[in-house]
């Protein structure tokens, strides 16, 4: 490009990665029910691991608004709480729930991140917009109209997680969490497709927030708000945009003050496929641990061997993990662990816990019980390495595997069996295996934290399908309501 070409003041049209998400966003339309069927247990998922985040105050704190005394009534609500807000940061409040104890669902490739992040912004926005329809005497927003705009989040995320790795620049995937709820919020609003690439191009020049908080020596617990975080700045993006706020058509392309110069080593996005609603019919759900889910067939392997090992703890010589170069790469992790955040994020404490206890839970995280000093003496012994074929299945297109492998090894030369699983319970190959169990999960969480009523109206909405679709987003949400303390 030449210099006048840089200097010119000519608006060009706008970046194709932007016009391919607007006209998917306002375009396509979702015909796969599989898609639908996994949409629906997401959510109730999603909004399962919120009640069960309602335990931990650090979680709290943050649900309401951001400045004492400016609710909202008749605003959002937060679910297992009696909070009303406004839909900025009620996306902030609902995204923070669901993402608190990592144990909502998970997209691995080039990128990796959590979809139902999304539903921060989704169900925010989706339950203002239906309490504002009916004060007016409008038509509220259903269910099914959230499954929809979720599936299309899950697809933007993921299609572009597929082949493009911010994590490799140093940036936090809640990037690609902005993004797609940026641009299905715009559409929620009532955006059009020129609004739609004007919001979306803010969410680009936004740029992304670094990595820094997921990693040693920095990791702590922004890592569980983030994704809240970049739900807000997606609503405040489809807020401006429909309101008439200009938008940056070469905000990726621009050379030296676009995104690909300044963020991405000049790359341009590669994508593996167009968008559809692949990443809806394949997400990954955590069924059985919270656990950062690189390490959740690892830890199935210890739960596995735990009986062989529970009374042998002290004879053990080395622990042999074998993991994929994602898992090597951001859990493989040595000496102090500082906190819950830094410990839900260590593949070595995720398979000690398991093999000494025979159990994996949120509150194996706390401080009491990473004070048993079995567990770091167990971390101490063990060899983390990347298995190849582990790497290979977890790239393939038709498997998206995330293979571990455990081995204890023993002082008196005897050792147990290598232990392999190639993909989670939560994985679509066990689908019919893992929904029964995710269900269960639902189940538990609800009567832990709502009153007994509302957590049995809300499984009866589960096994009716037809009619859980088509109720307003505002009387779901008011199901979920807890009274003030």
């Amino acid at each position: 490009m030449s210099h006048h070409d840089i200097r010119s003041a000519v608006r060009p049209d706008p970046d194709q990665p932007m016009v391919d998400i607007a006209n998917y966003v306002a375009d396509y339309r979702i015909e796969s029910k599989e898609a639908y069927d996994t949409a629906r247990y997401m959510l109730l998922d999603s909004l399962a691991c919120a009640m069960l985040a309602m335990k931990f105050p650090a979680c709290v704190k943050h649900l309401g608004p951001v400045v004492p005394g400016a609710a909202m009534a008749g605003g959002v609500r937060v679910p297992g709480t009696a909070n009303e807000l406004d839909p900025v940061q009620g996306a902030f409040a609902i995204g923070a729930q669901i993402r608190w104890l990592d144990f909502n669902d998970t997209w691995l490739a080039a990128e990796w991140g959590h979809p139902s992040d999304n539903l921060g912004t989704i169900l925010s926005v989706a339950d203002y917009l239906s309490r504002k329809a009916v004060r007016e005497g409008g038509k509220p927003v259903t269910i099914r109209d959230v499954l929809g705009y979720a599936i299309k989040a899950h697809e933007i995320q993921g299609v572009y997680a597929l082949q493009n790795s911010f994590n490799r620049v140093g940036q936090d995937h809640v990037i690609l969490v902005r993004l797609a709820s940026t641009a299905v919020a715009t559409q929620m609003f009532g955006g059009g497709k020129e609004q739609i690439i004007n919001a979306v191009s803010h969410s680009w020049i936004d740029n992304g927030v670094l990595r820094t908080y997921r990693h040693a020596p920095n990791t702590g617990p922004r890592k569980s708000w983030a994704a809240g975080d970049a739900c807000r700045r997606a609503v405040i993006h489809a807020l401006n945009a429909v309101n008439g706020e200009m938008g940056y058509p070469s905000a990726l392309t621009a050379k030296t003050w676009g995104f690909y110069d300044v963020a991405f080593k000049g790359k341009a996005f590669e994508f593996e496929r167009p968008f559809g609603s692949y990443v809806m019919e394949n997400v990954l759900f955590k069924i059985s641990f919270p656990a950062e889910f690189h390490a959740q067939t690892a830890v199935e392997c210890a739960m596995t061997l735990h009986p062989q090992v529970k009374d042998k703890i002290g004879q053990i010589e080395k622990i042999v993990i074998e993991t994929q170069e994602a898992g090597v790469r951001i859990i493989d992790k040595t000496g102090p662990l500082a906190n819950y955040a830094d410990r839900d994020h260590c593949i070595q404490y995720m398979v000690a816990v398991p093999l000494i206890f025979g159990r994996l839970t949120a509150d194996d995280y706390n401080d009491d019980v990473a004070a048993d000093p079995r567990i770091d003496a167990l971390r101490d012994k063990m060899e983390v390495k990347e298995n190849p074929q582990f790497t290979k299945d977890y790239f393939d297109p038709d498997k998206r595997y995330i293979g571990n492998s455990v081995q204890v090894f023993f002082k008196d030369g005897s050792k147990t069996e290598r232990i392999a699983v190639d993909y989670p319970i939560g994985h679509r190959k066990r689908r019919a295996e893992g929904i029964p169990v995710l269900m269960a999960k639902c189940e538990a969480a609800l009567k832990a934290h709502l009153p007994a009523v509302q957590a049995e109206q809300i499984m009866a909405l589960a096994a009716d399908p037809a009619k859980l679709d088509a109720l307003p987003v505002n009387e779901f949400m008011d199901l979920y309501r807890v009274a003030a303390q």
